[in-house]
């Protein structure tokens, strides 16, 4: 019985420690975007509300990002393109108080690997496909709390119903989240 239960220990010492679900670190990530303005110049703007978690199926050696951004919290340079953005013809922030990106289940190597990750934007209450690239990283699949996630891509804004300001403003927007992992 002895040699029983020393094998059963040392079985389970040996068996792969399943990764935990991870958040995001709000403090430490950001989300930011940049459009063209009369084709000469960008504004850009950095969102400091963003939160959400990083779900590990570990049977399915997939994950599942999920971040929750607050609109309300955007910075950017100039005040007056601030209150643009927040206006009904853009974010519309009073009645759409947050944007949403949840990405398809995505296999574990490519956290670190990088690469396309696809997933659902919904932004001023319309939902989206959209597909960002994943920066590579120097993360280890078995430790990703610490990691940064880096995603950049590009939408078309008309696509979620913002038509204002059209001759001054592209209608491209690119998008980034550099997501910081951490421990529950």
């Amino acid at each position: 019985m002895h040699h029983l239960l020393t094998a059963i220990v040392v079985l389970l010492a040996a068996a792969p420690v399943s990764a935990a679900d991870l958040r995001i670190d709000a403090v430490r990530s950001r989300a930011e975007f940049s459009v063209r303005l009369l084709w000469v110049s960008t504004v850009t703007g950095s969102f400091e509300g963003i939160r959400g978690q990083l779900a590990i199926d570990p049977a399915a050696h997939t994950a599942v990002v999920s971040a929750d951004i607050d609109t309300e919290s955007v910075r950017m340079d100039s005040a007056r393109f601030r209150r643009w953005v927040l206006a009904p013809e853009f974010f519309d922030a009073e009645r759409h108080p947050q944007i949403h990106f949840e990405s398809s289940p995505l296999p574990l190597p490519l956290l670190s690997e990088g690469g396309d990750v696809a997933g659902r934007l919904t932004l001023r209450g319309v939902t989206r496909p959209v597909t960002f690239h994943l920066e590579a990283n120097d993360c280890r699949t078995q430790a990703l709390a610490g990691c940064v996630l880096q995603l950049k891509g590009s939408i078309d804004r008309t696509d979620f119903d913002m038509r204002g300001r059209r001759g001054a403003l592209s209608d491209r927007v690119n998008l980034g989240m550099a997501i910081v992992l951490t421990s529950p």
